[in-house]
């Protein structure tokens, strides 16, 4: 299998100089049916499977090293594979679990991707062309103030941007951002120009080459565009988007914007963004939008799959049920507990996982440490078995005032029969119904479920009738009822 940085650069000779199967097979050393495969590939998502990791991984890092070294070294003096191995097995032979043909073959990839790439094309901006970087702003989410992110994707030629707001500056995050304007615009750039973002780039070498995240090299893999970076300390550059940063900071964030869903507001900055682009080119005296709308048409198409942005990690819960992510905690179910789950995270949420894949629980995900997020309703059938234990169970504070009420007028069963109630509806909805379904009920267990039921269940409305259907007008002689009374006096 080829490296991310060998398929992209397979690709790159295709794409973008038009090379043959045949040429790009005698250039590269492939075989024919092997460039054949990954200029044809579509869909460059990472499929995760269950296997053991390589052997080879205990010794990686050590002759990434040797080889990255070398570089700065007369080619005479640089290390063979056998070199390398000798070496591994001299100063390293309790990590050393591999054979010398295998410590062969990764030397040969590894030199291949460190001397065998092509460099970057001078910076130019014609249409179709972007340039991305993030930028701080102050927001008020949910009435306390934060610093967030913004991700700026411009188009130089249109002096058009897209906005959006994120809590890191993460590679979930830029790739999120990345793809929802993509989705949005229904187009994909040709090239989109980077300043050196750790969420993108690993290290710049000493002849300026850059090595890039793998789950980055799938993403421009799959979209399809080219990915160029700016010299160190070289804003410059990319002066298009370090204007658009400030721009867009001073006109969608002031004054500081206020909101209760990030989600909610960064589909609103689409549709600001759009409005932005109705004005005149500082330049060219057209309208932005206009010029954008042309640079558009000469985009790449979006792919058919979609790319999954999240990441996909092995974890083990403890004995409480909790499993840690990034140095914060995140609850699962207390029948969890010791058992082997997996964590998906994106840009806002982390999401729990069993052993066969199945969601157990969602939360928001945090950024920061040694914080935790706990979801308490799933530890409530547990509850329920000790339901006298309630008051003392760290999550009883923050039951809403009117379930505190009921459970502490309730005796032993009447808290067993109320948490199993609340279980199920939680299940089912949200605990402002699940409160709203015990505030207009008389308190009683069958009462609450029965409220609940006529505030989540359709309600059926007006009924129209044909005006085919006659019209009936009966009056009933009461008076038969009366003589009937007053003969039982």
């Amino acid at each position: 299998m080829l490296t991310m940085t060998q398929a992209h650069h397979i690709k790159y000779l295709y794409e973008v100089e038009n090379k043959s199967l045949n040429s790009i097979s005698k250039e590269t050393g492939f075989d024919f049916r092997t460039v054949k495969k990954y200029v044809e590939k579509q869909d460059w998502n990472e499929r995760q499977t269950r296997n053991k990791p390589s052997k080879i991984e205990s010794v990686k890092e050590i002759i990434d090293e040797i080889l990255i070294q070398d570089m700065k070294h007369p080619r005479k003096q640089r290390h063979t594979a056998v070199r390398i191995y000798q070496r591994l097995l001299e100063e390293y032979p309790d990590r050393l679990q591999v054979k010398e043909r295998t410590v062969r073959r990764y030397v040969s990839q590894k030199k291949r991707e460190l001397y065998g790439q092509m460099g970057y094309l001078p910076l130019k901006h014609p249409g179709g062309e972007a340039q991305a970087d993030f930028g701080e702003v102050l927001v008020i989410e949910k009435g306390k103030e934060k610093k967030f992110y913004t991700f700026n994707l411009s188009f130089p030629f249109s002096n058009s941007s897209y906005v959006q707001l994120f809590k890191s500056t993460n590679t979930e995050s830029l790739l999120t951002g990345l793809k929802v304007v993509f989705e949005y615009m229904d187009r994909v750039p040709k090239v989109i120009w980077f300043d050196n973002l750790s969420s993108a780039v690993i290290s710049i070498l000493k002849n300026g080459e850059r090595v890039l995240t793998d789950r980055f090299q799938r993403f421009a893999l799959h979209y399809g565009f080219k990915a160029s970076f700016c010299n160190p300390n070289s804003g410059h550059e990319k002066g298009n988007i370090e204007n658009k940063v400030g721009y867009n900071r001073r006109n969608f964030f002031v004054p500081i914007p206020s909101f209760d869903s990030i989600e909610d507001f960064n589909r609103e900055l689409l549709k600001v963004s759009d409005e932005d682009m109705r004005r005149n080119h500082y330049k060219k005296d057209v309208l932005i939008s206009k010029l954008f709308e042309e640079e558009r048409d000469g985009m790449n198409e979006l792919p058919v799959t979609p790319f999954e942005v999240s990441k996909l990690l092995s974890v083990k819960a403890n004995k409480y049920g909790m499993v840690t992510f990034e140095k914060n905690r995140y609850s699962t179910a207390p029948e969890l507990s010791l058992r082997e789950l997996w964590l998906r995270a994106d840009a806002f949420t982390v999401t729990i996982l069993d052993e066969r894949y199945e969601r157990v629980v969602t939360h928001a995900r945090l950024y920061g440490e040694k914080q935790e997020a706990f979801n308490w309703y799933l530890y409530l059938p547990t509850i329920v078995k000790r339901p006298n234990a309630l008051k003392y169970v760290a999550f009883y504070d923050q039951l809403p005032v009117q379930w505190k009420e009921f459970f502490e007028r309730s005796d032993r069963d009447g808290k067993k029969a109320g948490l199993k109630l609340l279980s199920k509806m939680l299940s089912e909805s949200d605990m402002a119904t699940a409160t709203r379904a015990l505030i207009e009920s008389d308190g009683g267990i069958d009462s609450i479920l029965v409220t609940y039921h006529r505030l989540t269940q359709p309600q059926i409305g007006e009924v129209s009738l044909s005006e085919n259907i006659p019209q009936l007008n009966y009056d009933a002689d009461l008076s038969v009822y009366d003589g009937l009374l007053g003969s039982a006096k």
